[in-house]
């Protein structure tokens, strides 16, 4: 490894890759995807353990993808590829055999691997025994596990209070872990919980919560393929869910159409050749939108503000297009929500989502002729600061047309990793019902705090202000994930203790406080034995189904733990005889931890009978149902205002995105093959005509700067690319561009980053 130039450990090294570009594709997936998978896969591994990942990969008898949250089928799977490119790559990432020794962390300091980009740090391989930063030190060195929970727990029992502890997961803890995990902290005494939910589909939850009575979605898998219409918007799935696009061909073929919303033309709304077919291995491929809207960004709300006054504009001419039956017997507000309409003209709504009146027309058309509708999103809508009024306007549109609860209609928000649904229905939130802590106390006899905990940006806060001496994190890589690079950084650093469970090496190991861990587990992919016998874990997906995942592939050392075992010894070393837990039941066989599950949490009957039928079951959906589970019984029509944002001359909107060879935090490789952009990630996508009026040329070097709150924030050396985007509009790759999201700007009660709103100026890198 080249010795590099220093600069903070936070943030990725500025050093350019060097940049090659090519046109951006017009068909998603295909042969290509299939010879990255394999090349990722056999890469990182043996054909024989590569093949048996794959061939386990999904199947009802197999593991869980570690990637996005996708439902798989109920039906038949296909024994041969149930799998994604992108699954097949987080597959190639964690089952890789390569390890990271002690011998590493002796010959690399903490600061030289900060000088190292993400890339590079997360092809180092498995973490394979624990690791210990002491005070001072540069240097990671081994630590017995049983030494490192005492130190974990001494440091958690020398807190003046439990609420100066931090216990934030990430989404890929499976449900048995993540009950565990919100039972210690509970029984610790704080609510301090945040999790990845915060900064992606938190806004989600609140404004399905608000509307519908269930902060999930409603749909099931086989109502897309019953639907109408699909509109997808703010929401990549070619490179972030890339096997909806399977079930988005399936609705093709039965006649849907779809409508997509989004600021980038991508690829994965635009075509698909299915590679489970010999003609999508040959070229052969399903054409997929058939309107596409490239909207401003953030110019959702007016966007469906004008379709439904036109839909109202249609249904006063011929009566057939509101489903009136459904909204006098299921909804309530239909009236104020016309009367609010009556304010805005439909050319003003158009010239502020950045579309022409006749684009408006032409996607209301579709709407207005469609009875059954799905709404799909992502981050796209649920990163701004008008996000949760964003998506009940979504809502409002649906229940216009009475396009929930009942088959081919609903909603669908893309969860990203694979389990943060159910993490949240386990307890991890920092807000928990009072019938939850009501059912922990009844089941376990300790009496759980009340008061809410941090979310993740109270959480940073907290930990900035010195408020905060240990922070626990299970799994992902909280520095990158989270906003405001430079002042979490400074965050993490203001504690005593941080400690992380992980796969891999990432930069949050790297952002210490003045001691730190690194305790490595067993992946999805690893199989798992406590006292001798094979155990499984479950997961729910975005469509609310539970079913087993059992990992398969020998773990790569002897000294992996399981995270409900890592939950079980914390809980032991920390709480001791004082606990009014049976601890040790949980960890003779994770059996245990799922009655424990069913007696506390509405809805798991029979949980280890249902989980070990082949593709699970599915949780009670109100919403789904058509019993809404509001203030009022019903569902709920709402008034949301919103205000176009002014950019002076000098200032842009910024989105941070994903490159196709990405997954959240973690990067696979250089390219962004659908886009056409090859071997570099600093970048700034922006118009031509944004290009020529700041007197740029494609390929110049550029800083980004964001002055929100009168702070400069700076992200350096950018190269400028010509991009198919809304003029004003630019797009970068985070976590590169995460320095520029301010830490106080954030969702109306959501609290979400805005991380698709971010105002920026450009200037040379001369």
């Amino acid at each position: 490894m080249k010795k590099k130039t220093a600069l903070p450990t936070e943030l990725t090294p500025e050093t350019l890759t060097g940049l090659k570009t090519g046109e951006p594709k017009e068909v998603a997936v295909g042969l290509p995807a299939v010879v990255s998978s394999f090349q990722h896969v056999f890469g990182a591994m043996n054909v024989g353990r590569g093949a048996k990942a794959l061939f386990n990969l999904n199947q009802k008898d197999g593991f869980d993808c570690p990637s996005c949250a996708w439902p798989d089928p109920d039906d038949e799977r296909s024994r041969i590829a149930e799998y994604c490119e992108n699954g097949a790559k987080a597959v190639a990432e964690e089952a890789t055999t390569k390890r990271l020794l002690p011998e590493f962390f002796a010959e690399h300091s903490i600061s030289e691997l900060g000088t190292w980009s993400d890339f590079e740090l997360s092809q180092q391989g498995r973490i394979a025994q624990p690791m210990f930063k002491p005070k001072g030190a540069d240097h990671y060195a081994p630590i017995a596990w049983e030494d490192a929970f005492a130190l974990i727990a001494g440091h958690l029992n020398r807190l003046p209070s439990p609420d100066e502890a931090i216990f934030y997961t990430s989404g890929r803890t499976s449900n048995e872990a993540a009950f565990l995990y919100q039972l210690f902290v509970r029984e610790f005494g704080t609510n301090n919980l945040p999790d990845c939910s915060n900064m992606c589909h938190e806004s989600s939850g609140v404004a399905l919560s608000e509307t519908l009575g269930i902060g999930k979605g409603s749909v099931k898998l086989e109502d897309l393929y019953l639907a109408d219409l699909i509109i997808i918007a703010g929401q990549n799935p070619g490179t972030n869910h890339p096997r909806m696009l399977t079930a988005l061909e399936k609705a093709k073929k039965n006649g849907a159409k779809i409508l997509s919303i989004n600021p980038l033309h991508e690829t994965g709304l635009v075509a698909f050749s299915n590679p489970q077919t010999l003609g999508g291995l040959l070229g052969a491929k399903t054409n997929l939108s058939d309107v596409f809207l490239p909207i401003r960004i953030n110019g959702d709300i007016p966007l469906f503000k004008a379709f439904i006054k036109l839909m109202h504009e249609a249904e006063l001419k011929t009566g057939e297009v509101f489903d009136w039956k459904f909204i006098e017997e299921k909804t309530t507000g239909i009236q104020e929500l016309l009367k609010d309409l009556e304010k805005y003209t439909i050319e003003q709504l158009a010239d502020d989502c950045g579309l022409t009146v006749a684009q408006v027309q032409e996607a209301a058309t579709l709407i207005i002729h469609s009875k059954k509708i799905i709404a799909c999103w992502a981050m796209g809508l649920t990163q701004h600061k008008n996000s949760v009024d964003t998506i009940r306007e979504v809502v409002n549109l649906l229940l216009v047309k009475g396009s929930i609860g009942k088959p081919g209609a609903g909603t669908c928000p893309v969860r990203g990793h694979s389990n943060v649904q159910g993490d949240r229905t386990m307890g991890i939130w920092e807000m928990p019902p009072k019938a939850f802590l009501d059912s922990l106390e009844k089941q376990f006899g300790f009496k759980p705090p009340r008061k809410h905990g941090y979310n993740t940006v109270e959480a940073i806060k907290a930990m900035h202000e010195g408020k905060v001496g240990v922070f626990f994190a299970m799994g992902g890589n909280f520095l990158s994930a989270t906003p405001d690079t430079v002042y979490t950084a400074k965050a993490l650093r203001n504690c005593a203790l941080t400690a992380h469970v992980s796969t891999k090496l990432n930069r949050s190991h790297l952002v210490t406080g003045e001691e730190a861990l690194i305790l490595p587990c067993l992946g999805r992919t690893d199989a798992d034995e406590q006292q001798g016998e094979a155990q499984f874990v479950s997961v729910e997906n975005s469509m609310g189904v539970v079913h087993q995942s059992k990992g398969k592939l020998k773990p790569v050392s002897e000294f992996l733990l399981s995270e409900p075992d890592i939950v079980y010894r914390l809980a032991k070393a920390t709480l001791g005889n004082e606990s009014a837990i049976d601890w040790d039941s949980f960890l003779v066989h994770y059996d245990n931890i799922r009655n424990a599950i069913e007696k506390t949490i509405p809805g798991f009957e029979n949980y280890n009978e249902r989980v070990r039928k082949p593709g699970g079951f599915y949780l009670p959906n109100g919403a789904r149902e058509g019993n809404f589970k509001t203030k009022s019984g019903k569902a709920t029509f709402t008034i949301n205002s919103y205000s176009p944002l002014k950019l002076a001359e000098n200032e842009y909107l910024m989105m941070t995105i994903r490159s196709h060879d990405q997954f959240n935090t973690t990067i696979y490789g250089l390219n962004d093959r659908y886009r056409g952009i090859y071997n570099e990630r600093r970048v700034v996508l922006m118009n031509e005509k944004d290009i020529l009026k700041g007197e740029w040329k494609p390929g110049m070097i550029v800083n980004l700067y964001n002055y929100f709150g009168g702070i400069e924030r700076v992200a350096t050396k950018f190269i400028i690319l010509p991009y198919l985007i809304p003029e004003k509009c630019v797009a970068t790759y985070f976590p590169e561009t995460n320095a520029l999201v301010p830490i106080n700007s954030f969702a109306d009660r959501s609290m979400t980053p805005t991380s698709k709103t971010v105002v920026i100026q450009i200037k040379s890198a001369l």
